[in-house]
């Protein structure tokens, strides 16, 4: 008996030591702005122990002693230090300051704006923020309630969405993952559907309107728009989901983390598949999503981050245009889609999209010393697909329709059509317009500390760019073959499906550009001034327009290299007043060369603009902020005057079948400018309420005369005037509010 009591006291002893060995820490971490920040990293120091926030920010930790000290990080902000003991556990509200050189494992370190210091206009969205409002919608927009910002899903397709920035489109807004340019070289545009998946592994992604802050090579017009996947930065652990919809939405996949283990190795897997009818007619879709991200810390100076992504895919498309009055008495409503049809009793898309575009990094980061750094990614992307549509003789068999003018296309009755012209080829036939390419970069920052106060950030920015353009046939729609003479290698060919025709070329781009700013800063003040220069060399090779056979036809064949030459040079200051309101003001000048169709703007190699002019803008912005505990705003003034502006612009068909027709814009002049409000009230701990209001005044400040035409086989049909001089640039809607509630329960 007495040993039992000797024992059960040893038991006690050693259960009231355990706990008397742990201690409760809590507390609530916040933003600059006072705002939660969900997901932030809570680390005993010298241990593994640790815990991630809430949703609303708030943590608790059992430490492992009665005294210590604990470790706060999270993504694009310092990281901190906070003591805790036994008589002080409850640490309250810990503010995380913004942090431009974000963790070692991001590229973007020169990219990313800091609240109340980089002197632009800028919108943060965290994880938490993506994962709470995208749901469903398409990636961009979930910026849609951004001043400036004007998101649609276009046609209703998948990845269909598009985004415009104080009036301007995808092509001269810049995007960049993990500080990565992914606008196409030729005409850089963002297809948001190769990034299907980036939402599953985001964790901040942010909007810098005007001139911004990024400093690869020349800066864009409208903003930029930067994303940052989750890297070593992620906790331990993984989640998988499954997600359902109206139409047949379906989403499965899962993520899955190592977290930083003590061998300075991390990784991160993500993947997925997503199905579904589509809400629009005819709009069904399938896409796969991958994500891979292996990163090692060798030592505290040296760090190696590989990532590879994609998202290939293959979805239906609302492509041509009806009127209002159509939809109107349409069955289906604004669901009606004339894009489609059934063949042997299938669902078949006239007008589709399917394309892979896979993107590899391999990012060094090389801690040179106390106060200085080199970042170097290099990178490539390979991309296959293209988009549907249709090619024949007799297209206006697509406008035959099983019922009234609202119901699907009866392609059987063209296969019937085709089958019995036999030997005489089809007639309307299914095609693919593809767009393939290779892409290699290098791009790599220089940072150092000149002085307490003055910083020094330069680098390069190399890419290099094939895109290989033709059409294939994709189905005879029951024919034996589709007779074609666009070939003078291959006259009157009798085409199977897989066959190209139509046109046949490939554009070389090359893209070599230096930039260098300097960045001064003290507790009230921050200026930058910066530069850049680029040379693009572009080269066509064409294979269909000339006779290859010959010498002449060789030369013609492959045109010369023609280079062209830009620069940019931008400032800017912030200065905050007090604890709570900053005023700031950006002003830039740059000339962009003209793009790869403002060169080759007959779509041959004889009829070459070598001498097209630079485009060039010049912007002007101010700036106001206010962060009070509750009540957080912005306002904000541009004006960007853009000249000689070039753009190709689609007038696409009213009817299945139809022809769709190019011209190439040069010259073009457009003033935009605007003010911008956005506000957030922070009511209670659980109750939030945010608001913006955008007003714009964009329109063009020339008229247009001999502007050419082209067919969808890229010969010139025609010249046309545009007398365009103070009409308001379309696109997008001048003007947007929005307000929004968050209520925690």
């Amino acid at each position: 008996m007495k040993n039992f009591k000797n024992l059960l006291f040893v038991a006690l002893f050693s259960i009231s030591a355990a706990v008397l060995g742990q201690t409760k820490i809590t507390g609530t971490i916040v933003d600059e702005t006072n705002q939660s920040l969900p997901g932030a990293s809570v680390l005993e120091k010298g241990t593994t122990n640790g815990a991630v926030t809430d949703f609303d920010g708030n943590f608790v930790l059992n430490a492992k002693s009665n005294s210590g000290v604990l470790v706060i990080s999270f993504i694009g902000y310092k990281s901190k230090e906070v003591a805790f003991s036994s008589s002080k556990t409850k640490l309250g509200s810990i503010q995380l300051d913004a942090d431009a050189s974000l963790d070692e494992i991001v590229l973007t370190a020169t990219s990313f704006a800091i609240d109340r210091k980089t002197p632009v206009a800028v919108s943060t969205l965290k994880a938490a923020d993506i994962e709470r409002k995208l749901g469903s919608q398409e990636f961009p927009e979930v910026l849609k309630s951004t001043p400036g910002v004007y998101a649609t899903k276009s046609g209703g397709g998948f990845g269909d969405g598009r985004i415009n920035l104080r009036g301007f489109n995808s092509e001269n807004v810049a995007v960049m993952i993990n500080g990565v340019p992914v606008n196409d070289m030729e005409n850089g545009r963002v297809y948001w559907s190769n990034w299907a998946g980036l939402s599953d592994v985001t964790s901040a992604m942010q909007v810098q309107r005007g001139l911004g802050a990024s400093k690869v090579a020349v800066p864009s017009i409208g903003g930029t728009i930067n994303i940052l996947s989750k890297t070593s930065d992620v906790q331990k652990g993984g989640n998988i989901i499954a997600s359902t919809g109206n139409d047949g939405y379906q989403k499965y996949g899962f993520t899955l983390s190592t977290g930083l283990m003590d061998s300075g190795l991390a990784a991160t897997v993500s993947f997925a598949k997503i199905e579904g009818e589509g809400y629009i007619d005819g709009t069904q879709f399938k896409g796969f999503n991958y994500f891979v991200n292996i990163s090692k810390e060798i030592n505290d100076n040296h760090t190696l981050s590989f990532t590879t992504f994609g998202a290939p895919q293959r979805h239906g498309q609302r492509q041509n245009r009806s009127t209002i009055a159509t939809y109107r008495d349409a069955e289906s409503g604004n669901k009606f889609n004339p894009d489609w049809g059934y063949k042997n009793g299938q669902v078949t898309h006239i007008e589709d999209n399917f394309y892979h575009k896979s993107q590899t990094s391999l990012n060094h980061y090389w801690t040179m010393s106390d106060v200085t750094s080199l970042s170097t990614a290099a990178y490539a992307s390979y991309g296959t697909g293209g988009g549907g549509g249709t090619a024949g003789t007799n297209r206006d068999l697509f406008g035959v329709r099983l019922g009234g003018s609202d119901q699907p296309v009866d392609l059987d009755n063209i296969v019937e059509i085709n089958r019995a012209n036999g030997a005489l080829g089809a007639e309307a036939i299914l095609r693919a317009s593809r767009n393939d390419h290779e892409w290699f970069g290098v791009l790599s920052t220089f940072k150092t500390e000149l002085s307490d106060d003055l910083d020094l950030i330069a680098g390069l920015d190399w890419r290099t760019y094939t895109g290989k353009h033709f059409r294939e046939v994709t189905d005879l729609l029951g024919g034996d073959y589709f007779f074609d003479n666009s070939n003078v290698n291959n006259p009157n060919a009798a085409l199977s499906v897989g066959d190209k025709f139509g046109y046949n070329n490939d554009g070389k781009v090359g893209w070599l550009g230096f930039f260098a700013q300097l960045e001064y800063g003290t507790d009230n003040f921050n200026a930058f001034v910066s530069t850049s220069v680029q040379r693009s060399s572009y080269q066509r090779i064409e294979y269909f327009l000339y006779d290859l056979s010959t010498e002449a036809g060789k030369d013609l064949g492959t045109s010369d290299k023609i280079t062209l030459n830009g620069y940019s040079i931008k400032g800017g200051a912030n200065f905050r007043l007090d604890d709570v309101q900053n005023v700031f003001a950006n002003i830039g000048y740059f000339e962009r060369p003209a793009t790869f169709n403002a060169v080759f703007n007959g779509f041959n190699n004889t009829s070459i603009n070598s001498d097209a002019e630079n485009e060039k803008v010049f912007s002007l912005e101010l700036g106001y902020g206010l962060r009070g505990e509750k009540f957080a705003a912005n306002v904000n003034l541009y004006r960007t005057q853009w000249n000689d502006r070039t753009f190709t612009r689609t007038v696409r068909a009213t009817q299945p079948g139809a022809e769709d027709y190019t011209a190439n814009l040069l010259g073009v002049n457009a003033l935009h400018q605007g003010v911008e409000f956005d506000f957030t009230y922070k009511h209670s701990d659980k109750l939030n309420f945010t608001g913006m209001l955008s007003l714009g005044d964009w329109k063009w400040d020339n008229d247009l005369l001999d502007v050419p035409v082209f067919d969808e086989n890229q010969n010139e049909v025609d010249t046309i005037s545009l007398p365009i001089e103070g009409l308001r640039v379309s696109d997008a809607a001048q003007t947007t509010a929005a307000l929004g509630m968050l209520y925690k329960f």
